[in-house]
């Protein structure tokens, strides 16, 4: 779960033209109740909505081999610091804070400060089909 967590916060690739460091008010635009697809430069996946309430609903597979499985992260899991979100997570010694960087109209990368070339994660947006009652 705490996993999850930290993907999901990295919470946020169509070149390098477009790409740009969004701060916390364009990050929560941006991602906040849409869904996303994910996958990490680790190999793990997979998708997930993050809420106003920094709570999470998704699911996760680790290193692209496991079967997928949900994941519940309760309000306040994720929280802006400064330009920053950190993730809050039950087990860890350390509070994780990730930068955003937006990559395309519908993706971003989200890395870990201060190790932005070796531990990411790609997002990109989800097209959701709005189901009609006939």
């Amino acid at each position: 779960m705490a996993r999850f967590a930290a993907l999901v916060a990295i919470s946020l690739a169509a070149g390098p033209a477009l790409a740009q460091n969004m701060n916390t008010e364009e990050a929560q635009r941006f991602v906040t109740g849409k869904l996303f697809s994910f996958r990490c430069v680790d190999g793990s996946g997979g998708s997930g909505r993050i809420y106003a309430d920094g709570s999470v609903i998704g699911k996760i597979q680790s290193n692209g081999s496991e079967p997928e499985r949900p994941v519940w992260l309760p309000p306040g899991t994720l929280r802006v610091q400064g330009n920053l979100v950190c993730a809050s997570l039950k087990g860890l010694s350390f509070e994780p804070c990730f930068n955003l960087t937006r990559t395309g109209e519908r993706s971003f990368r989200g890395s870990v400060n201060g190790m932005d070339l070796i531990a990411y994660c790609d997002f990109s947006r989800v097209a959701e089909v709005e189901r009609r009652a006939r």
